[in-house]
């Protein structure tokens, strides 16, 4: 028996959670990250975990990493310069894209200009049949004159997308091949090597996404090792993924794409775990770190997951815990543009320099910056002191735009937490129309170093009765990755009829996916004899333009029993579209198999339970909804179970602040977690 620590670093603070596997117990801490340096802020946070907590890097059997430096790439666009060879004539395919506008209500609304622009696509000459046979070979003169044009745009990179690699990737291997011999040291990524699917737009768009983080993050995971090996941590460095598992960091080094949604994907396993232990049937996590805000679905304690996630501007079509982001972290600055108008974000103030009131040379006005305008930090110690809170310098930030918009300093100071929370609502919008949920039925759950601060004020846009925040919500997406499972997911395109003659083929390409799944299983230290198998397939009626990604039990295709397949599928479809067509030929489109191997989960315990009326520690002055108020302050370490007060409220904790807006109340559970609902609904 020995620790496990979760790690979390995001775009201001490294979050760390320790379990101890001994009693269960967890604890937390929060130190500022180190872009500029990664790793560095792992030692420091060792550092402070051996002063303040008595730990030993040799007590450390498991150390597991989320991060968002790949997400907030693509979001702020600082990723690499790539380049990207294509089949010739197949050079606008992200340029044509799906053909479909932004916003389906705005005509005038325009598509995001690619990662990758025009001038940097080169066609070569070479053509893969859909059956995976060779139409035109690879002509090396057209893939060399391709490598010099793309060598003298400047290009960082190159992504190697050809039609219908999924297949047969022999042509995409060569090219790398000879683009690797003609341009020795430069980074070339193949689609099929990052997420084998049909249709090319989709895995070329992966693949793109994957090629313009993947060196930053594989030199970001790299110094990450070195600094643990330094603190005198012993263990292999595990990563969390996407899909909400984790895999040693060795293998995300070279599968980048895989963590894209690493920090994120962690804050909803810890969200989905609190409200297991809860009991929350319905739940809405919201996450709000230093530069984005991230929202998910959690239903009976699971996430939901899906393919063609959006990071920033783009979907991404790999296997991922279900999330929308926006680009409006605590971090993020505020900008008023040519025509007058306030804007939030999306480049951020990020840890170094940081929002001006943490006093770290920050010049740029942020959304923490207004919420120290406003009052609502700056009265406490925050973040285990590691901030120390300026308001006066946040006025002196924010005042040069109060002076463009004509506002004075507090009004101009709600307008910024205003303009991001609408950003917030769209980005909801997004997941709740895809799911077809009523947010009224839900539970918020806000957490991240921001969350817990502005999440009332998204709920009462939302007319969501019913908030809850975790013990320990600046730090939760940390324990989120220590509680995450071993998992990883595997994809073969088929694109077979549902026949009585396809049967062999689909149980061969099963037998390959199983046994590809468990050899990686074994080679990331789990035990495939005792690892759980799911299995689903992307299926549809003949003549369909998009699949259904069906569930099905293994044994079904092992033992070839194609009935259930069939009976699986037209189940999916009712259940989804009210209707079904027995009759109708099927396709299967693909294999999908997911391995896990599990971890083991802390208990919940429940605190003290109170005798006393709860008391705060002092009363602050706090601008709320156009009016100064004088506003209690509680700390949170100070509330016990069973305690309850009323809104305008302020709560205080090492890791975050929680705003309590008028019309809601608050009530302690008994694990030490705020129900806050609004003041109908408890009377209701």
């Amino acid at each position: 028996m020995g620790l496990r620590i979760g790690v979390d670093i995001g775009g201001s603070f490294a979050d760390f959670a320790v379990l101890d596997e001994a009693d269960r117990t967890i604890r937390t801490l929060k130190v500022f990250s180190r872009p500029d340096d990664p790793g560095s802020e792992v030692l420091a946070g060792m550092k402070q975990l051996t002063e303040r907590y008595g730990i030993e890097p040799s007590d450390v059997a498991y150390f597991t990493h989320g991060t968002t430096v790949g997400v907030n790439a693509v979001v702020q666009r600082k990723g690499l310069k790539l380049g990207l060879i294509t089949t010739k004539h197949f050079e606008d395919v992200l340029e044509i894209a799906r053909l479909k506008i932004p916003d389906m209500y705005h005509l005038k609304s325009k598509r995001p200009a690619p990662l990758i622009t025009r001038d940097r696509v080169v066609g070569v000459v070479e053509r893969m049949a859909a059956d995976g046979t060779v139409e035109t070979p690879v002509d090396e003169a057209s893939v060399l004159a391709a490598a010099k044009a793309l060598q003298a745009a400047g290009c960082e990179g190159v992504v190697v997308s050809l039609l219908h690699s999924y297949r047969n990737p022999a042509h995409e291997l060569q090219v790398k091949e000879l683009i690797q011999g003609a341009l020795p040291g430069m980074f070339v990524s193949c689609s099929h090597e990052v997420w084998p699917i049909i249709r090319e737009y989709e895995r070329t768009l992966t693949a793109v996404i994957g090629g313009y983080v993947q060196p930053r993050v594989s030199h970001y995971l790299t110094s990450l090792q070195a600094a643990l090996s330094k603190s005198g941590v012993g263990v292999d460095l595990k990563v969390t993924k996407s899909n909400g598992g984790v895999m040693s960091a060795e293998y995300g080094k070279n599968n980048c794409v895989q963590m894209i949604l690493s920090g994120t994907a962690s804050g909803v396993i810890g969200a989905a775990y609190v409200s297991q232990q809860c009991g929350v049937k319905r739940c809405m996590s919201l996450d709000i770190g230093g530069t984005t805000a991230d929202m998910a679905l959690i239903i009976d304690g699971e996430p939901q997951y899906a393919t063609g996630e959006y990071i920033g501007d783009f979907q991404i079509h790999i296997p991922s815990v279900s999330v929308s982001s926006v680009g409006d972290g605590g971090g993020s600055i505020a900008w008023v543009d040519r025509f007058g108008v306030l804007k939030v974000g999306p480049d951020s103030a990020g840890s170094n320099p940081g929002p001006v009131c943490y006093g770290r040379g920050g010049t740029q006005p942020t959304i923490t910056d207004a919420f120290a305008v406003l009052g609502v930090i700056g009265n406490a110690e925050l973040g285990y002191n590691a901030v120390k809170v300026d308001v006066q310098a946040a006025r002196d930030a924010i005042a040069p735009l109060a002076e463009k918009l004509g506002k004075d300093l507090l009004a101009t100071a709600e307008a910024i937490v205003n303009v991001s929370v609408s950003s917030m609502y769209a980005g909801v919008s997004r997941i709740i129309s895809r799911f077809g949920v009523d947010p009224r039925e839900f539970t918020l759950m806000p957490f991240g170093g921001a969350g817990p601060m502005m999440a009332c004020y998204l709920a009462r846009a939302l007319n969501v009765g019913q908030l809850l925040v975790p013990t320990t919500p600046g730090v939760l997406s940390a324990l989120g990755g220590l509680i995450a499972d071993l998992k990883n997911d595997f994809v073969k395109t088929t694109y077979y009829d549902l026949t009585e003659d396809t049967t062999r083929a689909l149980q061969k390409e099963m037998h390959l996916l199983e046994a590809q799944a468990r050899e990686w299983l074994s080679a990331e230290g789990g035990d495939p004899d005792k690892a759980s198998i799911q299995v689903s397939a992307d299926m549809r009626y003949r003549g369909q333009s998009f699949e259904i990604d069906t569930p099905l039990k293994p044994d079904w295709l092992r033992d070839g029993d194609m009935r259930e397949v069939s009976a699986a599928f037209h189940t999916e479809h009712r259940r989804l579209y009210g209707h079904s067509d027995e009759a109708a030929p099927l396709q299967v489109v693909a294999l999908r198999l997911v391995i896990t191997s599990h971890t083991p989960k802390p208990q919940l315990r429940e605190i003290e339970r109170a005798k006393d009326a709860s008391i705060p520690s002092r009363a602050v002055e706090v601008w709320l909804d156009g009016a100064l108020r004088s506003v209690p302050m509680y700390r949170r370490a100070d509330l016990l179970a069973g305690h309850t007060f009323d809104g305008p409220a302020i709560v205080a904790q090492d890791d975050c602040t929680t705003t309590v807006l008028p019309g809601y109340n608050v009530h302690v559970d008994a694990y030490g977690n705020l129900e806050i609902k609004s003041v109908d609904q408890a009377g209701a």
